[in-house]
């Protein structure tokens, strides 16, 4: 009888510990990135496994134009902690000539906080030409283990589906488990149909690190990865 009056106690305890410590609310930066991934999912499933044009300026399933799509469709609501009144904007990739020597498509032009750009660049890799062959794929490597849930990855590529730029955005930490990452983007698996490219949109897709590395780790490529700011809020 003891027992069972203690076990009795020790279960209301607990109760009362449970009811006594409120579930946290999470983060403005989380809900932000629980967003991102969600209209991503959205336009994925819009999509239906079809391929989408990807051809003029102004198709969304155009490689970065996916990925700016769904920051633009997640930004309402958020703002920087200092600059609440500005309207969240997504930098555009380095111009070529600002890219040199290296290939355009490594990096996002240097926007400003204030100016509305709520990333940082949490990693980045370039090809060394100072260093052997292995040295730059062990960096390239240590780059991708680096990868966190809603990183946006922005790449200059030389792979199995193409050559050139490419953007996309995780979806899930690095899993150390299977050496592996999953994303979200669109046409960088795709064709051409009477002259009109069309892109086809993926979601948690998942490669290997290995299969990274080898596509940007060569001479003039590389890669980055561009994080939400953690002072970002909600309006």
């Amino acid at each position: 009888m003891k027992r069972f009056l203690s076990l009795l106690l020790c279960l209301i305890s607990i109760g009362f510990l449970a009811i006594a410590e409120p579930t946290q609310a999470p983060a403005p930066r989380d809900l932000m990135i629980d967003a991102i991934i969600q209209n991503a999912k959205e336009l994925y499933d819009k999509a239906g496994g079809r391929l989408q044009s990807a051809h003029y300026a102004s198709d969304i399933y155009l490689c970065k134009n996916f990925t700016v799509e769904v920051f633009k469709r997640s930004r309402d609501g958020f703002a920087l902690k200092e600059y609440p009144d500005v309207q969240l904007v997504i930098p555009n990739n380095l111009p070529k000539e600002q890219s040199k020597p290296h290939q355009y498509g490594i990096e996002w032009e240097h926007i400003a906080p204030e100016n509305g750009n709520p990333f940082e660049l949490a990693a980045q890799f370039k090809y060394n030409n100072d260093l052997s062959k292995k040295e730059n794929i062990q960096l390239a490597t240590e780059f991708m283990h680096q990868v966190k849930r809603g990183d946006y990855f922005q790449m200059s590529a030389k792979y199995y589906y193409g050559v050139g730029a490419h953007s996309l955005i995780f979806i899930a930490d690095y899993d150390p488990d299977t050496d592996s990452v999953h994303w979200t983007d669109s046409n960088m698996k795709g064709e051409k149909k009477k002259g009109i490219r069309h892109g086809l949109a993926q979601f948690d897709a998942v490669k290997k690190v290995e299969w990274f590395v080898d596509a940007f780790c060569q001479p003039g490529r590389g890669a980055s990865l561009y994080r939400l700011r953690e002072d970002i809020i909600q309006k």
